[in-house]
Formats: structure tokens, C-alpha cells, sequence
């Protein structure tokens, strides 16, 4: 038990370098040097008010009491309110997927959004999308939605965290609209290192984010519940690291092969987004799916990613560093597909088609993505109109032009001359 207890208190630093610095580098880099600042700062801010706001009542609305089929009482446990301090750990977890989950999110409006606005975006959403489908995919309680009644298996996020995400960025790039110049001039990224080093730390913390989302019974007390659980332990986690791994190694080389036979090379870009890719479509299925499984998982999400990522200039949209062709895209992948690779030796003890259970788990996969697709649409579009109508998500044409961090915060972050990197 002190042994498990140690491990969690790793896994949740590892999650929460996932949002600061790992994200914050990935997205980071991805942008023009002029809103680099900005685009670190939506994640770093993320975790502060999300953080916050978990304590206060995310956690009870998330798993606490009194649970309904889509959220519990969120002021049963209101401030952490008879919540003994053993079960602290897993608070401090499960907050760190919070704020990893909203900053997500900013990705897909970079360089054009007021600082502001974000930030009384991030406590509506959470509160309206993520504690929700967090309760329903993670509680696991007799009523909760995705993992009782419709039976659908998610092990760590890829509906909550990823399609919530991803369909959130879809919606908040459609009401927020384009960049200025958008398709019309060079937005490349600014420091590909940056974000190659932003997606080597998102892989490191991923083991702490799968790997650490284990749920034992509560038969501790006892000898043979003891046993069971460590046995367990020690199945499940490496099932889940080895699949975290080669997943994301397939995902990578799978983004870099499509990439190459559409655009003629194989970039470095293409390769930090398959992992990402990767990481992402594998986060529900690690403890579903064989080795087998998560290679064909992560090759299929890595090549479907690196084509879908390209849809965007088909279609006008303005997702400014991919959080859908990657979040959203991935996360239906890994999901959907475990009704095709799930074993019945794995967490879940469903044997998916491939493996002799019939249609039954992929229907249970598909709709459980649907729902998450649907309630994090309708949350999003609620609260982004909202802002848009109120004070506003854009900030205007000449401070975007002039670039977003000397308009919001009054800094830059490279200063050539060797001044203070804060603009008079």
C-alpha cells in the first residue's frame, strides 16, 4: 500500500509537467514568436483557476456522493469537505487531468484571443463539460453514464480528456473565427526545438497519466485483498507502460510514412505530433489491448492524424495547431478501436471483434464517443457564444498583427537587443 501511495505521488507530478512546462513548450513552439508568451501563459493560467476550482468543487462533482447518470452534487464535498487526507493523492490526480484537459484547448485559438475571455471560459467549461464527463467515464457508479450504463471502456481519457477537448477547440475555433492572414501568409512554428522537447516531456509524464490511472477494490484490509490488488498492480501497470510505449512508437513512425507519401518529406514537426498522436489514442485502450493491439492503435491513429490534420485548410477552419486533427481525431480512434482490439485478459474483460466478442464492444465504443462528441458541443457552443456576445473573444486586427503578447502582456519573449523583454 506505501508503495502504491509513493507511485501516485509521481504519476501526479508527472501529469501535472504534462501542462507546465511539457504542453506549454508543445503548443509553445508550434506558434510565431510574437505569441509564444500568450500561448505558454493559456496553460500555465489553466492550471491555477482549474486547480483551484477542483478543490472547491470539482472533485464532489466529479466523484462525489449522491451521484446522478451525469454528475454528482458538486457541494456534498464542496472545499473537500469530509474527504479524509489518505485520499488526498487521488484528488491531487484527478486535478491534474482537469487542467491538463482545459488547456488543451487553446491550441486551437492562438495569436487571437483576449486573455481574459480565456480565462472565464476555463471554470464554466470544466464545470459544464469536463466534471460532467469525467464523472460519467471515471466514477464508475451505478448511474454514471459512459462506464456503466453504456458499458464503454476508457482507462484513462480518451473520451474525457481528448474527444472533450477536441470537440471544445472544433466548436471555439468555429465562434472564434479565423487569424488574420490565415491561409494567406506564413504562420509556421516559430521553434520546432521547443516543441520537439515539449513532446519528448508530454511522453515521459504520459506514463503517469496512464500508468497511474489504475483503480483497485477497496479490499485492502484484508490479506488476500492485499494480494489480489498487488498482483494486479503489477499486471496491470506493466500492460499499461509497454502499450503506452509502443503505441506511441508506432504513431510516430506511422505520422512520418503518410507525411511523407502526401507532402514528400518527413518532418520534425510530423514527427512530435505523431507521438503526441499517439499518446493520445492509446490513452483509453492501454489496458484493453495486447502489444499487437496497440501497435496496429497507434499506427492507424498516427497515419489518420497525419491526413486529417490537413482537412482544415479544406475546410476554412482556423484550428490553429491541431488540436482537433489530433485530439479529437486520436481520441475517437483509440476509442472506437477498442472495440476492435480489446482482450478479455485485459482491464476491461471484453474481447473485442478481432478477438472473438462479436459487435457488442465496438458499439459500446462508438457510442460512448458520440456522447462525449455531444455533450462537450453543446457545453462548448453555450459558454463560447456566451463570451463572444458579452465581452468578446477577439482581440482586434492591428494588436493581432503587431503580435498578441506585447498587446495582452506587455512582454516579448525574445529581445534581441538585450533589454528586459518587457515592452514600455
Amino acid at each position: 500500500m506505501d508503495g502504491y501511495y509513493a507511485w501516485m505521488l509521481v504519476a501526479t507530478a508527472l501529469v501535472l509537467m504534462m501542462t507546465v512546462p511539457a504542453l506549454a513548450l508543445f503548443y509553445g513552439g508550434m506558434t510565431r514568436s510574437k505569441s509564444v508568451l500568450n500561448m505558454m501563459m493559456m496553460s500555465f493560467v489553466a492550471v491555477g483557476i482549474v486547480g483551484i476550482i477542483y478543490v472547491l468543487w470539482g472533485w464532489s462533482e466529479s466523484f462525489g456522493p449522491g451521484d446522478g447518470t451525469f454528475f454528482a452534487n458538486p457541494f456534498d464535498l464542496f472545499g473537500l469537505k469530509d474527504v479524509s487526507s489518505d485520499s488526498y493523492i487521488g484528488v491531487m490526480f484527478q486535478l491534474t487531468f482537469a487542467a491538463i484537459t482545459a488547456a488543451l484547448i487553446s491550441g486551437s485559438i492562438a495569436d487571437r484571443v483576449k486573455f481574459s475571455a480565456w480565462i472565464v471560459f476555463l471554470p464554466f467549461w470544466v464545470t459544464l463539460s469536463y466534471f460532467p464527463l469525467a464523472h460519467m467515464v471515471f466514477s464508475c457508479s451505478d448511474k454514471a453514464l459512459i462506464c456503466t450504463k453504456i458499458g464503454a471502456q476508457d482507462y484513462a481519457g480518451g473520451t474525457a480528456v481528448h474527444i472533450n477537448a477536441g470537440v471544445a477547440g472544433l466548436v471555439l475555433a468555429i465562434i472564434v473565427g479565423k487569424r488574420a492572414g490565415f491561409m494567406k501568409e506564413s504562420m509556421k512554428p516559430h521553434s520546432l526545438p521547443l516543441t520537439m522537447i515539449g513532446a519528448g516531456l508530454l511522453w515521459f509524464g504520459w506514463y503517469g497519466f496512464n500508468v497511474g490511472s489504475i483503480v483497485f477494490g477497496d479490499d485492502w484490509s484484508t490479506e488476500s485483498g492485499a494480494a489480489a490488488n498487488l498482483q494486479q498492480f503489477f499486471s496491470e501497470t506493466g500492460r499499461t507502460f509497454t502499450n503506452t510505449t509502443i503505441a506511441t512508437m508506432a504513431a510516430m513512425l506511422g505520422w512520418l510514412v503518410v507525411e511523407r507519401l502526401i507532402h514528400g518529406k518527413a518532418t520534425s514537426l510530423g514527427a512530435a505530433s505523431g507521438i503526441v498522436a499517439g499518446l493520445v489514442a492509446i490513452t483509453p485502450s492501454c489496458g484493453a489491448v495486447d502489444p499487437v493491439g496497440a501497435i496496429a492503435i497507434g499506427a492507424i491513429a498516427g497515419g489518420i492524424c497525419a491526413w486529417a490534420v490537413g482537412l482544415k485548410f479544406k475546410f476554412g477552419l482556423d484550428d490553429s495547431l491541431d488540436v482537433v486533427g489530433v485530439h479529437l481525431v486520436g481520441g475517437i480512434v483509440g476509442t472506437v478501436l477498442i472495440g476492435l482490439f480489446s482482450t478479455s485478459d485485459g482491464a476491461g474483460g471484453v474481447d473485442g471483434l478481432f478477438y472473438g466478442g462479436g459487435f457488442g464492444s465496438l458499439g459500446d465504443q462508438a457510442l460512448g464517443a458520440l456522447v462525449a462528441i455531444a455533450w462537450s458541443g453543446i457545453a462548448t457552443a453555450i459558454i463560447g457564444l456566451a463570451i463572444k456576445y458579452t465581452l468578446g473573444w477577439r482581440i482586434s486586427d492591428e494588436a493581432e498583427v503587431e503580435g498578441i503578447d506585447a498587446d495582452q502582456h506587455g512582454e516579448a519573449a525574445y529581445d534581441i537587443a538585450g533589454g528586459t523583454g518587457v515592452l514600455a
